[in-house]
């Protein structure tokens, strides 16, 4: 029986499962929206909701909390102080869901169904700056 078990496994192993997810939650605080898979996507919504909640308490203690779970790059370095200024302060007001999921269709290739997921709060980018990171081709 598979109670209390809601990891996502996206058929990888364990540490290649983290890094993809930490990268894409850096992918979209950087980019504040990406292309991606529909079960990414889904897999990628508890991860980055803590992310903003950590941001919210903004203390040493939730800054490094955040670099440990994004990995000690430049790149979760930068994505953590973009969180911490910008995107959990935008969202202050809302208790959650602090994301949104829109499908598209599906992918040319495989036919593997493909979203994208954005902020709900804070402002994007136009259209053409988007970054796509569902084509595995």
């Amino acid at each position: 029986m598979r109670h209390r078990r809601k990891t996502v496994k996206l058929q990888r192993p364990t540490a290649h499962r983290k890094a993809m997810l930490a990268n894409l939650t850096c992918s979209l605080i950087e980019h504040g929206r990406i292309k991606t898979t529909l079960a990414k996507a889904k897999a990628l919504r508890p991860i980055v909701e803590r992310m903003v909640t950590l941001g919210k308490r903004n203390t040493l203690h939730t800054r490094r909390r955040s670099i440990s779970l994004l990995g000690s790059s430049q790149l979760a370095q930068r994505s953590t102080k973009t969180l911490f200024e910008k995107i959990a302060p935008a969202s202050t007001d809302r208790q959650g869901g602090y994301t949104r999921i829109t499908k598209l269709g599906q992918r040319q290739s495989d036919s593997a169904p493909m979203a994208f997921i954005e902020w709900v709060d804070v402002p994007h980018a136009s259209d053409a700056e988007e970054i796509d990171l569902g084509d595995e081709s």
